[in-house]
C-alpha cells in the first residue's frame, strides 16, 4: 500500500514536460569537439541559457533545460548524438509535446557565410550539413527555423571535415546567434531577421 501511494505522490510532484518552442544547438558531444567550429550551435545554447545547466532527459538523446522567453515555455536542447544524427534528439520530443516545425529553431554552423555573420531563416536546403539533413529526415519537413553562424569555407588545401572540426578563432559571433534565437521567440522571424541581418 505504501509503495503504491509513494509512486502516486512522486507522479503528482513531477512536473510534466511541456513547451511552446524548442531550440536545438547542433554539435558533437565530448571534450574532443567542444571548441570546434562544428560546435558553435552548442556554444550559442550555452550563451542563451547563461549558466543554467543542461541536464539529461531520460528516454531521449538530448540534454535539456527549460527557460521562459516572453512568457513562453522554451525547451532548450543539446543532442547527445553525433552531428549526423541530430534529428534523433529533437523529433521524438517535438512529436510528444506537439511542437510544430515552425516553432523549432536549429542553431548551427554555416560554411556559406563569412566568419562573424549570423543569419536567420525558415526552411531551405541543407547545403550538405549533416545535422540539418538528419533534422529534415526525422521531422519530415524542412520548415523548421535556422540560426546560421558563419564559419566560412576552408582555405585552399584544407578539407571541409578538417575545417569544421578545427578550433574556433573567437570571431564566430556566438552571442549574436543566441540573441537571434531569443528574438525569434519574442518577436517573430521577420523582426529577428530585420534586427540580426542589420548587424
Amino acid at each position: 500500500m505504501f509503495k503504491i501511494f509513494d509512486l502516486f505522490r512522486r507522479k503528482q510532484t513531477t512536473p510534466a514536460l511541456s513547451a511552446d518552442w524548442i531550440i536545438l544547438g547542433l554539435g558533437n558531444p565530448g571534450p574532443k569537439y567542444a571548441a570546434t567550429r562544428h560546435n558553435v550551435g552548442y556554444m550559442a545554447v550555452d550563451e542563451l541559457l547563461d549558466a543554467t545547466p543542461l541536464l539529461p532527459l531520460p528516454g531521449t538523446k538530448a540534454l535539456h533545460a527549460k527557460t521562459m522567453i516572453a512568457g513562453q515555455d522554451v525547451l532548450v536542447l543539446r543532442s547527445t548524438t553525433y552531428m549526423n544524427l541530430s534529428g534523433e534528439a529533437v523529433a521524438p520530443l517535438a512529436e510528444q509535446l506537439g511542437v510544430p516545425a515552425e516553432r523549432i529553431i536549429a542553431i548551427h554552423d554555416e560554411l556559406d557565410l563569412p566568419v562573424g555573420t549570423v543569419r536567420v531563416k525558415k526552411g531551405g536546403n541543407e547545403n550538405g550539413h549533416n545535422g540539418l539533413k538528419s533534422m529534415t529526415e526525422h521531422l519530415g519537413t524542412r520548415d523548421y527555423l535556422r540560426v546560421r553562424i558563419g564559419i566560412a569555407r576552408p582555405p585552399q588545401g584544407v578539407s571541409v571535415t578538417d575545417h569544421v572540426l578545427g578550433p574556433i578563432d573567437g570571431g564566430e559571433n556566438i552571442r549574436l546567434a543566441a540573441e537571434a534565437a531569443r528574438l525569434i521567440v519574442e518577436q517573430g522571424l521577420g523582426r529577428a531577421q530585420n534586427v540580426i541581418h542589420a548587424r
